[in-house]
């Protein structure tokens, strides 16, 4: 049973647009990059984890504070009797341990993974204190990714490797007695603790005048030239898309981008760009949006 299910995390989102609309750094460049990557190792685990058995609760993507300090767990998995808190990598390629550091074949250093479940696994404790649960808890980091390689890794790491995978969830799916409602309870209390902005995101700085406005394609994301019989069409990759459902999409972009400003025909006229006409515009923004005020201080939530 998934009590919260996994989502694009806000910063990748709006990461991924603005490398659409603007020329990103090679520092961004590198953290997008890294976002992307480790949201498809989380959803690679998901997918592991598809036909897990009804013994066990799946968390995925808690934000949690204890004592000032947050911390985010990727995937926690509850069973009657032991909870399993997951630590998802999407590594790639040969590393190894040398005194307690982590590094590539490269010879480059990497933040060594095992100090971040120690540090999650710690706070965690807390919380279960706090709430009174006093299931078993154990940590691991897992490597979903099955180009991974380790050298020189002791055996009594907390690491489920690519080839363990299975194995691992097989005895994960031994587990035979049935939940309680008190399992769940305590579920929904962890959930109701979620942040749901961390205050760690790092966002590159932008603003609205120096974006390329139009309607990128939702395929390739190549902008949009060509509008024909009511649909856009792509010249990169032929897609075509209804203009309600292209200005729909753009408006969500928007609001992601701009949360403080408001919707208004003339805005998002300027910032798709290419559709002339206003009322093609309104039309979208009063099917999808609710009007506020009237004539020229109209705007839509």
């Amino acid at each position: 049973m998934i009590i919260k299910s996994r989502s694009e995390p806000r910063e990748l989102t709006l990461m991924r647009y603005l490398k659409t609309r603007k020329d990103l750094s090679a520092n961004d460049e590198n953290y997008f990059s890294t976002l992307e990557k480790g949201f498809k190792g989380e959803q690679m685990c998901d997918v592991w984890l598809g036909n897990l058995s009804d013994s066990w609760l799946i968390i995925n993507d808690l934000c949690l504070e204890r004592n000032n300090t947050v911390f985010q767990i990727d995937t926690l998995l509850v069973s009657h009797d032991i909870i399993h808190l997951i630590e998802v990598k999407n590594y790639e390629g040969d590393f190894y341990i040398e005194d307690e550091k982590w590094y590539s074949t490269s010879k480059s250093e990497i933040k060594n993974p095992l100090l971040q479940l120690k540090r999650s696994e710690s706070l965690f404790r807390q919380i279960l204190k706090d709430l009174g649960f006093t299931s078993q808890l154990e940590a691991h980091v897992i490597f979903i990714n099955p180009e991974f390689h380790l050298y020189q890794a002791p055996l009594n790491l907390p690491i489920i490797f690519p080839a363990q995978l299975n194995r691992f969830k097989n005895k994960l799916n031994l587990k035979s007695p049935k939940l309680k409602d008190k399992h769940i309870r305590f579920a929904e209390q962890l959930v109701s603790c979620h942040l749901t902005e961390s205050p760690y995101t790092r966002l590159s700085s932008y603003s609205y005048d120096l974006l390329e406005k139009g309607m990128p394609c939702a395929i390739c994301t190549a902008f949009i030239t060509e509008l024909t019989g009511g649909l856009m069409v792509c010249n990169n990759c032929s897609c075509k898309e209804g203009v309600s459902s292209a200005v729909k999409r753009c408006v969500d972009e928007f609001q992601i981008l701009f949360p403080d400003r408001k919707i208004t025909t003339n805005v998002i006229q300027d910032w798709c760009k290419i559709i002339q006409s206003q009322k093609t515009i309104r039309r979208v923004l009063q099917k999808n949006f609710k009007s506020v005020g009237v004539g020229r201080s109209r705007y839509y939530v």
